[in-house]
């Protein structure tokens, strides 16, 4: 029956294969080169349409085209081969619907007399080829200018040139799929004309096929700026930061007053408000360089190693698994106290990221084993999230589409993913319940786990029988039992480290991401040729990672945004200043305080948040101090803090801090509702910077909020009761809450109302507006 249809078919003109093309055609047509190009171009196989999983309409394309000889059995062979028209290329459903000559869901993608319908109808006149393995292949495009300075208003057309394995360079700009990374500050057509609409810089991002590149655009500010602030430069990141904003003619605010730098520094470096009493001798401290000690005072206090065991957990996702947990809250508190080692010890990244990474052994011994048993879980290695983790954790990149298709935004290829997940097939977890012992990782595969512990059942056997005399046919049987065992596991152990491309069903063989080849020895654990990669002092993406981190964590904002999402087609707001930090990280040997101190020494750092005139708008430049509300756990100590009352978690003592918490899973509304990370993935944004409504309420009405403040054995009731004179209590609740003395004009409404109103009730009043006020609740 189906040879049948298949005659049919070529009767009707529905078949292409054996089809030729006309003797007198110029140079043939590709579907790798051409076709493809052209379906991606126009949307036909993008996500929202027949690039979607499902496909649409019963038509389905892989997305973007990362899969062509899928893509060319789908469209030349299945349905009976209908949506090609030998006979009549021109009439090919293929083209016809594409072009909406008959009803298309998706509208008209092309034109039919245009170029992109002539490529395809030649196509199909040739025969239809498929992929050939040995047609010249793209190696990179290049777009044109790569940098530019335009005027508001003006526009100026981009280029791109596809470059081939064969050394040809086409123009494929009409075919090339454009992006703006701010469509507010740059617009860009599909033609790849680009218009400035307003004062910035902005990147666009050029795609064609698995290729991607990026051009930028800068629109300075029309007006130059006085160069009075961009003089005083604290060290090299001023250098860098002050001559991007010259650039943008972007004028830096001032300088913020030593009030609001003790506040600021204290919360940024030990999560911690400082005391009324530290402000007021900061205050009236003469000394020229007293930041300076101030920064080196923080990052010596015990609190600093609370805080950043806190954000290292964060990344290396410390938590509870969420079903069959095998560590409890036990396990968790060990790696948590791991971590709390690590940074009181000064470990640097590098040996953190390799004690976490090189992980093996039974969890309660070696709890940097917890982070594999969160990301691996019950699965296979290969099957689990732990190449995902690992790369947004340590690299700051997100290669989780490259899992089903080639990364839409990123070199990133199918290949490319699985090739990197192979370095984990040698990981396998021995999973025990915390009450049978601690869960174990084994360097080898599931299979070698197996034949691991039969060969030692068979061991115990053969020397039971052994002492017992038995019978010797059973000693022979058992000894030749173990041989055989012995001869699996030395074979096991030498087998080639390789995983399965589920697409293609081809064997790979761990390579980075970076596409360099590392043989790894038989036998060998195939993360040590990882890690020795990842953390070379070569790879900018290793300590790229982390000095965003940091970076955002001082500044509100990355040099990349999102956070951990590192790419080529996602360039740092200043590439100099990028260059530079990962120097300094890379040279100081990955020593997170020396990043902190330099970044918080720097003007850059110390300029107000108070905005001006000419540079209100800027939201990436560093020009002014972007104010952030504070974390979850950071709010809710500093509450505690000012009322003197403590929270109490299940399971730990009065008195420990949120910032000491190490699980993300104790119960607690208020850190759930400001958001707390919950480690379920590396991703940062687990953790929530915004500001809800539900959030405000609970601040304006929450009960425990209002009997912290009226505490009998609270700082305020302590305060009013052993002093007399209102102008001192009105101090230190401004001084413990804002870090600040009250204004003349604050000072004077209290005590106005202080005169006729009941006075416990009036400061009562005083402290809850200054506990729900945005100079509390944020760091500014």
């Amino acid at each position: 029956m189906a040879s049948s249809f298949s005659q049919i078919a070529v009767l009707l003109g529905l078949a292409c294969v054996g089809m030729t093309r006309p003797a007198d055609a110029a140079e043939p047509i590709s579907f790798n080169n051409d076709v493809v190009p052209v379906l991606t171009r126009f949307g036909c196989n993008a996500g929202g349409c027949h690039g979607k999983l499902a496909g649409q309409n019963g038509f389905r394309l892989s997305l973007r085209g990362y899969a062509p000889e899928l893509d060319h059995a789908t469209i030349t062979r299945e349905a009976l081969g209908r949506r090609i028209n030998a006979a009549s290329p021109a009439d090919s459903l293929l083209v016809r619907k594409a072009a909406n000559l008959i009803p298309h869901g998706g509208g008209q993608r092309l034109e039919r007399d245009g170029k992109a319908a002539q490529i395809l109808i030649d196509w199909i006149a040739a025969g239809a080829p498929g992929p050939k393995t040995d047609e010249a292949t793209l190696e990179r495009i290049e777009v044109s200018p790569a940098s530019s300075t335009l005027s508001t208003g003006e526009s100026h057309p981009l280029a791109v040139t596809a470059i081939y394995s064969d050394g040809q360079r086409k123009d494929v700009t009409w075919l090339t799929q454009f992006a703006s990374s701010d469509s507010g500050v740059l617009d860009v057509a599909p033609s790849g004309l680009v218009t400035a609409l307003r004062n910035g810089e902005s990147v666009v991002r050029a795609s064609f096929k698995d290729q991607v590149e990026i051009a930028t655009v800068t629109t300075p500010y029309a007006d130059s700026v006085a160069a009075r602030q961009d003089v005083v430069r604290n060290n090299i990141i001023d250098e860098h930061v002050f001559t991007k904003l010259a650039a943008l003619r972007i004028e830096p605010s001032l300088l913020c007053d030593d009030a609001t730098f003790i506040r600021r520094a204290s919360l940024d470096a030990i999560g911690t408000l400082p005391t009324a009493t530290e402000v007021r001798d900061f205050l009236a401290d003469t000394d020229s360089n007293k930041r300076l000690h101030l920064v080196n005072q923080l990052l010596a206090r015990s609190e600093f190693v609370d805080f950043w065991a806190l954000q290292l957990g964060d990344i290396l996702q410390n938590r509870k698994e969420r079903d069959h947990d095998v560590r409890g809250a036990k396990g968790v508190r060990a790696m948590h106290q791991w971590l709390r080692s690590q940074v009181a010890a000064r470990a640097s990244w590098r040996d953190i990221a390799t004690s976490v990474l090189m992980a093996k052994g039974a969890c309660d011994q070696e709890p940097a084993v917890g982070f594999y048993i969160v990301t691996v879980g019950e699965k296979d290695a290969d099957q689990s999230e732990v190449a995902d983790s690992v790369a947004q954790a340590f690299l700051g990149t997100r290669i989780g589409c490259a899992r089903c298709h080639n990364h839409p935004l990123e070199k990133y290829t199918q290949d490319d993913y699985y090739h990197f997940v192979s370095f984990f097939s040698r990981v396998t977890l021995d999973r025990k319940k915390p009450e049978d012992g601690g869960t174990e990782l084994v360097v080898g595969t599931r299979q070698l786990l197996n034949l691991q512990r039969e060969l030692q059942n068979k061991r115990v056997e053969l020397q039971a029988l052994q002492q017992q005399n038995g019978e010797a046919p059973k000693i022979d049987e058992a000894t030749k039992r173990v041989a055989d065992l012995e001869r699996q596991i030395d074979e096991t152990r030498k087998s080639p480290v390789e995983v399965s491309q589920p697409r293609t069903g081809q064997r790979l063989a761990p390579q980075p991401l970076d596409r360099s080849l590392n043989a790894i020895p038989p036998g060998d654990d195939p993360r040590q040729t990882l890690t020795n990669w990842l953390t070379d002092p070569s790879n900018e993406q290793f300590s790229g990672a982390m000095i965003n981190r940091l970076w955002k964590h001082f500044l509100s904002v990355g040099l990349v945004e999102p956070v951990d999402d590192l790419r080529a087609t996602n360039p740092p707001s200043n590439r100099p200043l990028w260059n530079t930090l990962n120097h300094e990280f890379v040279s100081s040997g990955y020593d997170l305080r020396h990043v902190m101190k330099l970044i918080m020494n720097s003007r850059t750092y110390q300029l107000a948040a108070d905005s001006q005139e000419s540079n209100f708008r800027d939201t990436q430049f560093y020009s002014h101090y972007y104010a952030r509300r504070l974390s979850a756990e950071v709010l809710l100590d500093a509450i505690c803090q000012a009322t003197g009352v403590p929270e109490q978690f299940a399971g730990y003592p009065l008195g420990v801090r949120a910032i000491q918490v190490p699980d993300p899973g104790v119960d607690s509304y208020f850190l759930a509702l400001f958001g707390r990370s919950e480690r379920t993935t590396a991703c940062a944004c687990e953790r929530k910077a915004d500001v809800t409504l539900p959030q405000l309420l609970h601040l304006q009405n929450s009960d425990e909020l209002y009997r912290k403040m009226k505490s009998p054995e609270g700082e305020l009731a302590k305060i009013c009761a052993a002093q007399t004179d209102d102008n001192a209590v009105l101090d230190w609740l401004f001084l413990s809450t804002i870090g600040r003395l009250p204004r003349d004009e604050q000072r004077a409404s209290v005590l106005e109302l202080l005169k006729t109103g009941d006075r416990q009730e009036v400061l009562l009043d005083v402290f809850w507006a200054l506990l729900n006020s945005k100079e509390f609740t944020f760091n500014r």
